[in-house]
C-alpha cells in the first residue's frame, strides 16, 4: 500500500490544539447550542423546563448531565419540520431516513450547516489518505439518504474531482473503476465486498486497479472485513462515522497513520459514553451507548442524542480529539436470543474466519411456540458438493455454539445465494411474531 499520510502542515489548528483549548471552545459552542435549542425549539423548551433546567445552568461541559435526552422517537413525534430551529425559508436542504420502521426522521441543514458538513467531510477524508486533486469515486447512495451527497460535497471542499456513481449497477462500478482510474473510493463496506466479486468474475485483479483509499461507513465492520479488503485491493480501508441526526457522514473518521479508531471532531460534536439501561454518564474508556450533542448546528441542535450505537471514548492519538472505538453493534440491533445477546458482527468475524466461505450472511430470526431459533444464511466461494458444503456449514456453527454459546442452524449454499446489498446490508431478518 502506499504511504498516503498527510502532512501535519495540512492539518486544521484546532486538530492538534491541547486540551484545554478544546474543551475551552467547547463549553463556549455548547451554551450557545443549548440556548439556539431551548428558545427556537418548542420540544427542547417544554423538556427543559419539566427538569427544571435552563441553558444558563451549564457552567461546565460536566453540567450537560444534568439535561434531557433526545431519541429518534422525538423527530418522529415532530414529524416533519417540528424540531426545526430556523424557519423553513432559512433550511437550504432536507434529508430523511427510509421511515421503513415507522415514519422517517427528518433532519434540515442551514447553508451555515451544509458548509460545517463540507469542512468535516472534506477533514475525515484528510485523515483518511485523500488529497487535494484526488479522483474520488462515491458509491454510496445519492437522495434523502445523506451518505451521497454529504460525501460529494466533502470531497469537492477538499479540491477533489468527484465522480458521483451513487449505488448499484455494481458490473458498471467496475467499469468505471478501471476506465476512470480514482484513487479514492466512498462508499459501505458491505457494498465494497459486491464490487469485489465483481472484479473477480470479470477476471480483473482488484490488486492492480487504481485505488489507493475505501472510505467506509454507515454500518458496522470488522477489523477482520479491513483485512480482506486491504489485502484484497492492496489500499488502505479506513472508517468513518455519521448519523443523519447528527449531520451524516464526517463525524468522526480513523487517521489512515494508525488506524486505531475514529476520531471525533469535537469542536462540533460533544460525545458522551452513558449506561444504556439507566442513563448514567460513564467515564471515559467504558464500554456503552454513544450520546452526541451538536454544539455549532443552526437547522436542527441535538441535545444528548442517544445514537444506540455502542463503543468507549479513548485518548486521542494521530490528533488532540478523543477516540471512539469502532462501533460493534447497536443497542437496538442486538439479538437477544435465548438469553444470549448477539450482535451480528460477532456472527461476521466467525465467516470470515473460514476460508471456504465467501464474506456474506443473513441472519433469519423465528419462533416455533414459545422457543426462538436462529438460522444464519452464507455460501461458499466455489461451487462444491453437498457433503463439502455440510462439512463447512458445520464448521461454522460448531464456532457460534463454542464462542457465542448458541444453536444455530447454518444453511450453506451455492455462489450467490445469499442476499445482495446495493447500500446498507439487511444482516438481520426478524421473522419472529410481534408481541
Amino acid at each position: 500500500m502506499l504511504n498516503v499520510t498527510p502532512s501535519r502542515e495540512s492539518l486544521d489548528p484546532i486538530e492538534i490544539a491541547s486540551l484545554d483549548e478544546i474543551q475551552s471552545l467547547q463549553l463556549e459552542r455548547m451554551k450557545w447550542s443549548l440556548q439556539h435549542a431551548y428558545s427556537k425549539v418548542p420540544m427542547y423548551k417544554q423538556r427543559f423546563d419539566e427538569l427544571g433546567v435552563h441553558p444558563d445552568d451549564l457552567h461546565n461541559l460536566s453540567d450537560l448531565a444534568k439535561f434531557p435526552f433526545t431519541n429518534k422517537d422525538d423527530l418522529r413525534d415532530n414529524y416533519p419540520f417540528g424540531m426545526f430551529a430556523v424557519p423553513q425559508q432559512q433550511i437550504a436542504r432536507i434529508h430523511a431516513s427510509s421511515g421503513t420502521t415507522g415514519k422517517a426522521t427528518v433532519v434540515g441543514y442551514t447553508q451555515n450547516d451544509i458548509d460545517m458538513w463540507a469542512d468535516m467531510v472534506a477533514r475525515s477524508m484528510r485523515a483518511s489518505g485523500t488529497k487535494s486533486g484526488d479522483l474520488v469515486h462515491v458509491a454510496y447512495g445519492y437522495g434523502l439518504f445523506t451518505g451521497g451527497l454529504g460525501a460529494h460535497y466533502g470531497a469537492e471542499k477538499l479540491g477533489c474531482t468527484v465522480i458521483p456513481v451513487s449505488g448499484g449497477m455494481t458490473e458498471r462500478q467496475v467499469t468505471l473503476i478501471q476506465d476512470f482510474k480514482p484513487t479514492t473510493i466512498m462508499v459501505t463496506p458491505s457494498y465494497m465486498l459486491n464490487i469485489l466479486e465483481a472484479f473477480q468474475s470479470a477476471g480483473i485483479d482488484p490488486r492492480e486497479c487504481s485505488l489507493n483509499v475505501g472510505i467506509f461507513g454507515a454500518e458496522p465492520w470488522t477489523a477482520s472485513l479491513r483485512e480482506q479488503v486491504e489485502s484484497a485491493f492492496d489500499m488502505h480501508a479506513v472508517d468513518i462515522y455519521g448519523l443523519s441526526e447528527i449531520l451524516g457522514p464526517g463525524v468522526a473518521n480513523e487517521c489512515v497513520e494508525t488506524k486505531d479508531g475514529l476520531h471525533i471532531w469535537e469542536d462540533h460534536f460533544y460525545p458522551e459514553i452513558i449506561n444504556p439501561e439507566t442513563g448514567e454518564v460513564l467515564p471515559d474508556g467504558e464500554m456503552g451507548e454513544l450520546v452526541f450533542t451538536t454544539i455549532t448546528k443552526e437547522g436542527l441542535p441535538m441535545v444528548r442524542y442517544r445514537t444506540r450505537d455502542l463503543t468507549r471514548l479513548l485518548p486521542g492519538t494521530a490528533r488532540s480529539m478523543r477516540r471512539m472505538e469502532k462501533v460493534t453493534g447497536r443497542s437496538d440491533d442486538m439479538i437477544i436470543l435465548r438469553g444470549v445477546n448477539i450482535f451480528p458482527t460477532q456472527i461476521e468475524e466467525h465467516v470470515l474466519a473460514i476460508p471456504a466461505l465467501a464474506p456474506y450472511y443473513q441472519i433469519e430470526l423465528t419462533r416455533a411456540g414459545a422457543m426462538d431459533s436462529m438460522k444464519v444464511l452464507v455460501e461458499t466461494t466455489e461451487t462444491c458438493s453437498g457433503d463439502e458444503r455440510d462439512n463447512v456449514a458445520q464448521q461454522l456453527a460448531d464456532k457460534i455454539k463454542n464462542t457465542i454459546g448458541v444453536t444455530a442452524q447454518v444453511v450453506n449454499g451455492e455462489p450467490g445465494s445469499v442476499e445482495r446489498s446495493q447500500g446498507k446490508a439487511r444482516r438481520v431478518v426478524d421473522l419472529r411474531p410481534k408481541d
